[in-house]
């Protein structure tokens, strides 16, 4: 899938989940949840164990349904080995720059952690198209994405870190693209208590708050050398 495609699926959608599982199963039944409530995104962070086998594993079972990416690459090596993997973008939580070489050079899309103006501007510079803005929460929340958005009126802003039901439409109307969302959706606990229907409850929650928030459709404009791809 072409860059421009994943990012405006990113943006249509406007949630990516974050996904910790420890297994296999764990992941399957996390994105089959979410995918239930009406999000067709998904992130696997590479903290968690065995993390490349359990990528492998999710796109081969879910890829053709489902945008998948990879979570917290940090090197060229793991950007590599997610890429062998099948997946559709690779997320950072800062910047890397081998890591947007070697997506750009795979026609994949990659997006580097940012926090303060500085780093954005850095990772504009290095090729970056979205921008992860991470701790997102500690910093302010969505005051700071509105302020960032001021001086970047067209920086492509995805607030991870702390985002929940509560605040995800005040992102939104701050100019966020999309929300990274962790445990107050891809939650671990309620899946091994047999909750299932929460995380596709919490999930339907979300995707409508998109739907109030974006009530027209919109085509996404990249900026950068990502966006020939």
């Amino acid at each position: 899938m072409r860059i421009q495609d994943v990012a405006q699926k990113i943006f249509d959608i406007g949630i990516i989940p974050v996904i910790r599982a420890s297994t296999a199963l764990e992941a399957d039944r996390l994105v089959e949840a979410i995918a239930a409530g009406g999000i067709s995104v998904v992130e696997i962070t590479m903290t968690v164990p065995d993390a490349i086998a359990l990528i492998r594993d999710v796109v081969h079972k879910h890829g053709k349904n489902i945008l998948v990416g990879a979570g917290t690459v940090t090197t060229a090596e793991q950007a590599n080995q997610c890429l062998d993997a099948g997946v559709d973008f690779l997320v950072s939580p800062g910047l890397c720059v081998p890591v947007l070489e070697i997506a750009a050079d795979a026609g994949k899309l990659a997006i580097p952690g940012a926090l303060t103006p500085t780093e954005f501007m850095s990772a504009i510079e290095h090729g970056a198209t979205l921008v992860k803005i991470f701790p997102c929460s500690s910093a302010g929340g969505p005051s700071h994405i509105k302020a960032l958005r001021g001086p970047f009126p067209d920086g492509l802003l995805i607030p991870t870190g702390g985002v929940n039901l509560a605040s995800a439409a005040e992102y939104l109307a701050a100019g966020a693209f999309a929300l990274g969302v962790g445990s107050e959706l891809a939650n671990l606990s309620v899946l091994r208590e047999g909750r299932v229907h929460e995380i596709t409850h919490a999930a339907e929650s979300f995707a409508q708050i998109v739907r109030r928030c974006r009530p027209l459709k919109s085509t996404v404009q990249l900026q950068g050398p990502q966006k020939a791809n």
